[in-house]
C-alpha cells in the first residue's frame, strides 16, 4: 500500500556554517530515508529550511556589524549550497523569514491562547544594569543548574543538553559585558505545558521509538511545567496582541512551526495553496522528524503539545529518529579552536559520495560517534575501493574483453550459482529492512557484505579459467551474468547513500533513466536481458594516500589564534619607540548621540586635558568610566568620529568581551613604557 510520509530535518540555525557533525545527525539520515522511500513508490515530502529568528542571531549580527536580516541571508545561502554539494534531495528548502511563516506562527499562538493554554504573567527576569536592558537567554551565560558546567548558555547546556529558563542558571552573567545580572519584573506569556502532561504521556506510551528517545522523554515529562514563549527583542515573530511592542515569540516556539510554513510555501510555489493540508491534516500521514539529541524535548514534547492545542487537526509525529552527537577526532567541532574541517578544502580532495558513505557507516545512532581521518581513509580504501569498486570494475572489464561487452545468456545453473542468487536476495531484504528502521550503520554493513558476496562468487567461479574451454563457456557466462546482476542490485541498494556514484554505475550498465525516478522493487525483480550492451567501465573510487591524510590531521588544532587574530607585520624597537603612551584620568564621559558604540571622554593627561572618542559603549557605561586612570596613546594624529574630534586613543584588550587596563598609583601624564 502506498504510504504518505512527511519528512523533516531540524531547521539549521542561520548563525554560522553547518559542519559534518550536524550532517551526520539530522540531515544525511533523513535524505537517505527520503530517497529510499521514494524508490519504494511512496508519497514523500521532504521539508527543511533555515531557522532565522532568535536572540543568538541578533547577538552574532551585532558582533559582525550586520543587521539580523543581512546575517541570516549570508548563512542561509552558505548552508543551502552545502546541502546542494552533498546531493540532498529536499522537496523544499525554506526559511523562517518567508512570508508564510509569521501568520502561521501567530495562528498557532492565538489558537493556544483562545483554548486556555497560554497565560500572561509578570515575573522576574534577568536584567543587566550595565547594559540597561533585559537580556534574552542567548545573551546570558552561567553555571548549568543540572550538571554544574560553568560555560552553559541561557537556554541550554552544551555539555548535558539540559533545557531550562535563563534565570535558573547559577551565577548568571551578561555575555556582552560579563556583568552580573539581577532579577527584575517584566511581562511575558507562558505556555502551560503542564496541562498537556497526561495527554502527552498517553500518546508517548504508544510510540516505538529509539530507547534513548523514550527514556529521555519519560524523564522530562515527569518535570513538565509552564514555559515562557516570549522574549524582549525586535527580531522575531511579533505577538499578535495589543500593547506588545518590543516583545516577540521565542525562537524555540516558532522554529518547529517552520515545518508547516515551509510546506505552505512549497504548496504556494506549486500553485496548489491548499496542498499542504494533504500532509498536515491527513491522519494517514506519517510525520517523521530527524533531529540531534539536543532537539529531543522540542520535537517529542513541546511541538506535539503545540499541535495538540490547535483548532486544526494536525498530525503528530509518528517517528523521531534522534541521533547522538558526532565528534571530530574525539572532540566537538569548533571553528574557534581550529578543530573543524574546512569544507571548501575538503571537496578539492574528496567526493560527496565518499563522505556520505563514511557518515552513514558511522552514524551516531545509539551513542556518540566521531569522524577520524584515518578511519575515513580506511573506509574508502577498504570498502569503496577494495570491495565495491573492485568488484564492479573487474566484472565489467572481464565482460568487455570476453563477452563482447554484453550480458551473456544464463543456463544450467550450478549449486554455486543458485546459492549466490539466494544470498543476494536475502542480503537485499536485510538492506531494505535496515533503511526502514533508520539503521544506516547496518545498511552500509550489509551493502558491503553484498559487494563481498560478489567478489567471493567471482573468485569461486574463476571465469578466467574457462574462456578458452568450449565445454566451460556456459559456466563462464553464468558467472558474468550473475555478477552483472549483483552490480545492478548494488546500484539500486546503494543509491540512497551514494546517488552520484550509483547513477554512474547505472550508466556503465547502459540502463535507462535516473535512479531517483525509478522503483526499487521493479529494478530488483527485473534482470538485465541477454545481449544487453554495456558501457566501458570507469573508475568509481580512488585510493586515499597516507600523505594526504597526514596533512589533514596536522591541520587540526594548530594555528587557531593566528587564524583568528593574525600577528601584524614585524616592527623594530625604533618603530615602537615612536608611540607615546601616557596615564590619563577620565574626568567626564557621555554617550555620543545616534551612536551605539561611541563614548566621548574628557581625559586629564597631566599637562593638559584631551577629548577622546572610543568605541566601547557596548561594553562600558559612561558612569563606570569616570575616575578611572587608563592608558592612552597621546601622540596619535587627531581624527573625527561622527563629526567629533578625537585627540588620542584609549587602550583596551579583548574581542567579544573588552577589558580596559587601569593604573592605580601613577599620576596623570606619567609615561607608560
Amino acid at each position: 500500500m502506498k504510504r504518505k510520509i512527511l519528512i523533516t530535518s531540524a531547521l539549521p540555525y542561520a548563525n554560522g556554517p553547518i559542519h559534518f557533525g550536524h550532517i551526520a545527525g539530522a540531515y544525511l539520515p533523513a535524505d537517505i530515508y527520503a530517497r529510499y522511500q521514494r524508490m519504494k513508490g511512496h508519497d514523500i515530502l521532504y521539508i527543511c529550511g533555515s531557522d532565522e529568528y532568535g536572540v543568538a542571531i541578533t547577538l552574532s549580527a551585532e558582533l559582525a556589524n550586520r543587521t539580523p536580516k543581512e546575517h541570516v541571508d549570508i548563512f542561509h545561502e552558505i548552508n543551502k549550497k552545502l546541502f546542494e554539494k552533498l546531493d540532498f534531495s529536499f522537496d523544499h528548502y525554506s526559511r523562517t523569514t518567508c512570508k508564510e511563516h509569521i501568520p502561521t506562527v501567530q495562528k498557532f499562538f492565538l489558537d493556544l491562547y483562545e483554548n486556555g493554554f497560554i497565560e500572561e504573567k509578570v515575573e522576574d527576569h534577568l536584567y543587566s544594569e550595565k547594559d540597561q536592558k533585559f537580556l534574552a537567554d542567548r545573551y546570558v551565560i552561567g553555571t548549568c543548574p543540572k550538571c554544574g558546567y560553568e560555560k552553559a548558555r541561557g537556554d541550554e547546556c552544551p555539555k548535558c543538553a539540559a533545557s531550562y529558563e535563563a534565570k535558573d542558571l547559577l551565577n548568571p552573567r551578561s555575555k556582552l559585558s560579563n556583568a552580573n545580572l539581577i532579577l527584575k519584573p517584566s511581562k511575558h506569556w507562558y505556555l502551560r505545558f503542564d496541562m498537556f502532561k497526561e495527554k502527552l504521556s498517553d500518546w508517548i506510551a504508544t510510540k516505538k521509538w529509539k530507547p534513548n528517545v523514550v527514556h529521555f522523554v519519560k524523564q522530562y515529562i515527569d518535570d513538565l511545567k509552564e514555559r515562557a514563549i516570549t522574549r524582549d527583542s525586535k527580531w522575531g515573530v511579533p505577538i499578535p496582541m495589543k500593547d506588545t511592542e518590543g516583545k516577540v515569540l521565542y525562537v524555540w516556539f516558532d522554529a518547529p512551526i517552520g515545518y508547516v510554513s515551509a510546506t505552505k510555501e512549497w504548496a504556494n510555489q506549486n500553485n496548489q495553496p491548499e496542498k499542504w493540508k494533504d500532509y498536515w491534516f491527513d491522519a494517514n500521514t506519517e510525520l517523521v522528524h530527524f533531529i540531534g539529541k539536543d532537539n529531543i524535548p522540542f520535537h517529542t514534547i513541546f511541538f506535539p503539545a503545540m499541535l495538540m492545542g490547535q483548532n486544526d487537526p494536525y498530525v503528530l509525529p509518528k517517528q523521531v529518529p534522534a541521533n547522538e552527537f558526532f565528534m571530530l577526532e574525539g572532540k566537538q567541532f569548533s571553528k574557534s579552536d581550529n578543530w573543524y574541517i574546512d569544507l571548501e578544502e575538503f571537496f578539492k580532495h574528496f567526493t560527496t559520495d565518499q563522505i556520505r558513505y563514511y557518515l552513514a557507516a558511522h552514524a551516531p545512532e545509539t551513542s556518540d560517534a566521531e569522524f577520524t581521518w584515518k578511519e575515513f581513509q580506511l573506509k574508502n580504501n577498504s570498502d569503496l575501493v577494495g570491495k565495491l569498486g573492485n568488484f564492479i570494475h573487474r566484472t565489467l572489464t572481464f565482460a568487455q574483453n570476453n563477452t563482447d561487452q554484453k550480458v551473456p545468456e544464463m543456463n544450467l545453473l550450478d549449486e554455486v550459482d543458485t546459492a549466490f542468487i539466494h544470498d543476494m536476495k536475502a542480503k537485499i531484504c536485510e538492506i531494505s529492512q535496515a533503511y526502514e528502521e533508520f539503521k544506516l550503520r547496518k545498511a552500509t554493513s550489509h551493502i558491503m557484505e553484498l559487494a563481498q558476496l560478489g567478489n567471493v562468487y567471482f573468485d569461486a567461479k574463476k571465469p578466467w579459467l574457462f574462456k578458452k574451454d568450449p565445454s566451460k563457456v556456459s559456466s563462464m557466462h553464468n558467472a558474468i551474468a550473475l555478477s552483472i546482476e549483483c552490480i545492478k542490485n548494488l546500484a539500486v541498494v546503494c543509491f540512497p547513500i551514494m546517488p552520484h556514484s550509483c547513477q554512474k554505475i547505472w550508466e556503465m550498465l547502459k540502463m535507462k533513466g535516473n535512479l531517483c525516478s525509478l522503483l526499487w522493487n521493479d529494478l530488483i525483480d527485473k534482470s538485465l536481458p541477454k545481449g544487453h550492451e554495456l558501457s566501458v567501465p570507469s573508475i568509481l573510487f580512488t585510493k586515499i594516500e597516507d600523505d594526504l591524510i597526514d596533512q589533514e590531521v596536522a591541520k587540526l588544532g594548530k594555528g587557531e589564534k593566528e587564524m583568528e587574530n593574525p600577528l601584524k607585520e614585524e616592527i623594530t624597537y625604533k618603530d615602537f619607540d615612536k608611540i607615546d603612551m601616557r596615564v590619563g584620568k577620565i574626568l567626564e564621559a557621555e554617550k555620543v548621540e545616534k551612536s551605539k558604540k561611541l563614548l566621548k571622554f574628557i581625559v586629564d593627561i597631566g599637562f593638559e586635558k584631551r577629548q577622546i572618542v572610543s568605541g566601547i559603549a557596548e561594553h562600558f557605561s559612561p558612569e563606570e568610566m569616570i575616575g578611572k586612570q587608563v592608558i592612552i596613546v597621546a601622540n596619535l594624529k587627531p581624527a573625527k568620529l561622527m563629526g567629533i574630534e578625537s585627540q588620542g586613543m584609549i587602550l583596551a584588550a579583548g574581542d567579544e568581551t573588552l577589558e580596559i587596563p587601569t593604573i592605580s598609583q601613577l599620576k596623570p601624564g606619567s609615561i607608560v613604557c
